[in-house]
């Protein structure tokens, strides 16, 4: 038995003058993202320019991100509080390239910020921001448990996500 499989290779000028017979498909895949009750209360209060999280009465813990049960107590957490806007750099990066792959002449600081208020010490993923325009700038600034504040974008142009809030900034300027 021959297990060869015949065919006639395609050259391109087969597509281009149609002797090969193409067909082109646009799939529509429209999707939408359910943010889900905790999330989704979570960025309708940074679009209002407040960091909410979610408080468990019977462990004392505030969390952020915020989530529905609580995880050490296994029960529904009780309450929404606002936390301050405020918090400590738990750990940071300084990078030279950007999202794409591209390079970029200055530093970019992404950082791990502790929010204050949070019980045990939580943080969220987000920028550094007035730290310096070098790597040395940036390294004699920034140190590990530095004060941080947000910075918000105006109301106005605020749209219910994490980057309603522009960076954090050493406190004091």
């Amino acid at each position: 038995m021959n297990t060869q499989l015949r065919g006639t290779s395609l050259r391109e000028d087969d597509i281009r003058t149609g002797k090969a017979l193409v067909t082109e498909w646009h799939p529509k895949i429209d999707y939408q993202f359910d943010a889900g009750t905790a999330v989704g209360q979570f960025l309708d209060g940074l679009k209002a320019g407040k960091i909410m999280g979610r408080q468990c009465d019977v462990c004392g813990r505030i969390v952020i991100p915020p989530r529905m049960f609580c995880e050490k107590c296994f029960r529904r957490n009780d309450r929404w509080v606002e936390l301050k806007h405020t918090g400590r750099i738990n750990t940071f990066s300084v990078s030279f390239v950007n999202w794409d792959a591209s390079r970029r002449t200055t530093p970019q600081v992404p950082a791990v910020i502790d929010i204050d208020g949070t019980n045990p010490s939580m943080g969220i993923l987000h920028l550094l921001g007035e730290v310096g325009q070098t790597l040395e700038e940036v390294l004699r600034r920034v140190r590990i448990g530095m004060a941080v504040e947000a910075v918000w974008k105006p109301a106005e142009q605020r749209e219910g996500a994490i980057t309603d809030i522009m960076y954090f900034r050493p406190v004091g300027g």
